[in-house]
């Protein structure tokens, strides 16, 4: 994958966790969170970091599959050896090495 997709993921999903994460702790107090029924014994900031981090994954998965499934069919069933590398019998070699 290049490095300008990288950006198109991480830099959109960002903004994402960030808008969650306001909106997120905005309605829900840290201090008065409950985890498989046990208080969250970390300071605010940690777990307004451990959220942060949490809906960045969430956005970022969101957009690398966005990525992955606009690839072209060209770009999904092209084949990765040169034409004189590929096994014989396959029908895209150079020499038509078909047996």
């Amino acid at each position: 994958m290049t490095p300008s997709k990288w950006i198109w993921i991480l830099w959109p999903s960002f903004l994402a966790a960030g808008a969650a994460t306001a909106v997120f702790f905005t309605l829900f107090d840290p201090a008065e969170l409950v985890v498989f029924g046990e208080t969250v014994d970390l300071g605010r900031t940690a777990v307004y970091s451990i959220g942060f981090f949490a809906f960045w994954a969430v956005a970022g998965s969101s957009s690398f599959l966005t990525c992955f499934f606009q690839r072209t069919a060209t770009q999904i069933n092209s084949c990765p050896l040169e034409p004189a590398q590929r096994p014989s019998g396959c029908p895209k070699r150079e020499d038509g090495g078909c047996a």
